[in-house]
């Protein structure tokens, strides 16, 4: 096991700011694992687990403690009965490639999740979720490293608590465990899921049902129109996503917000998010306090494709990109009563 000192952590994320970190390592096994965190706790250092860095803003002091990267790698593929089929994936397995292995094999349950950027690790601590998909949805298990006793423990679907863009992982436990694999349970021969009004409109006109290979290629191809897919060398692709989550509000402030919007001739769109409850897209909301597509602050901005993402187009700092989170939450809190969510892990801050 190799620890490095003072590496730069830019270059390793898709929004391309921040500083470096006091140590690094890439454990390429759970004994590697247990010795990285064995190295931090003598030191009394914090510890940070690193992924494909698509979901992270660095502060431009960097990180003072060791930025552990996970590279487990291995997928595994077995029966778990009629229909069903069982994968086990190491957590540093890219999710995009894991998906695509699994539409290959015509198993339904991820096909809408293409092009989300990661390791598969990454995704059952946020819930990833798009275009009508979760992740939770066909968790069966979460292999993990339980960090205060080094010990491997095997979490189920409902340990892990999963909630909207949430788990135990990045809520109550952070901190608790490293995932160093996820068993996923996807339906053989399945079809795809064509919920999303997105997929809905690129399907209108398409003749019979779309196949879980079209479905994948449709979300590939509405994610690139977004830039929401990773491109070397394109401005928007230097993002960490989206920024916001989607709030989930109250019925009745809902039921306040349209007749007040009413009166401006605006119509707020929104979607059922459980009982007494309404979702709302955090893109319209951004968009209405006046942060459009294409809007652009000093070397940071709004992705001319995406009004959610957040770029940096060439040279910002994380200090821009949080004084820009900032000002979009303040408007979006003052024009609506809304408190905006951030996506992102915020790491040395």
């Amino acid at each position: 096991m190799l620890i490095a000192e003072n590496v730069p952590l830019a270059p390793m994320t898709t929004l391309g700011v921040g500083g470096g970190a006091r140590y690094f390592c890439e454990a390429g096994s759970e004994q590697e694992l247990r010795e990285a965190l064995v190295f931090a706790r003598e030191r009394d250092l914090p510890v940070f687990i690193l992924g494909a860095g698509s979901n992270v803003v660095i502060a431009d002091g960097g990180f003072p403690g060791l930025v552990l990267k996970v590279g487990l790698l291995g997928i595994s593929q077995g029966s778990r009965g009629p229909g069903r089929v069982r994968f086990d994936v190491a957590a540093g397995e890219g999710w995009d490639a894991f998906v695509a292995g699994a539409v290959h094999a015509h198993c339904a349950g991820v096909e809408c999740l293409s092009g989300i950027p990661g390791t598969v690790g990454g995704t059952p601590i946020q819930n990833v979720g798009a275009y009508g998909q979760e992740v939770s949805e066909t968790i069966s298990e979460v292999r993990a490293l339980h960090v205060p006793s080094l010990e491997n423990v095997v979490l189920s679907n409902a340990e892990c608590q999963f909630a909207y863009r949430s788990s135990r992982f990045n809520a109550g436990d952070r901190g608790e465990f490293v995932v160093t694999g996820v068993s996923y349970c996807l339906e053989h021969g399945g079809k795809p899921r064509i919920a999303y009004a997105d997929l809905q409109k690129y399907f209108a006109d398409h003749p019979g049902e779309p196949s879980l290979a079209e479905t994948r290629e449709a979300v590939l191809e509405i994610r690139r129109r977004k830039a929401m897919v990773i491109v070397p060398g394109e401005e928007d692709s230097r993002s960490a996503g989206s920024f916001f989550k989607n709030p989930v509000i109250a019925e009745q402030q809902y039921v306040d917000l349209v007749g007040w919007l009413s009166t401006r001739g605006l119509q707020l769109p929104s979607y059922p998010a459980g009982e007494e409850r309404r979702k709302i897209p955090a893109a319209w909301l951004v968009e209405q306090v006046g942060f459009h597509k294409g809007y652009a602050k000093g070397a940071v901005g709004i992705s001319n494709r995406h009004s959610l993402a957040i770029v940096n187009r060439g040279g910002a700092t994380a200090a821009e990109v949080i004084a820009l989170k900032d000002e979009i939450q303040t408007r979006v809190r003052g024009e609506f009563g809304i408190e905006l969510q951030s996506e992102p892990v915020f790491v040395g801050f």
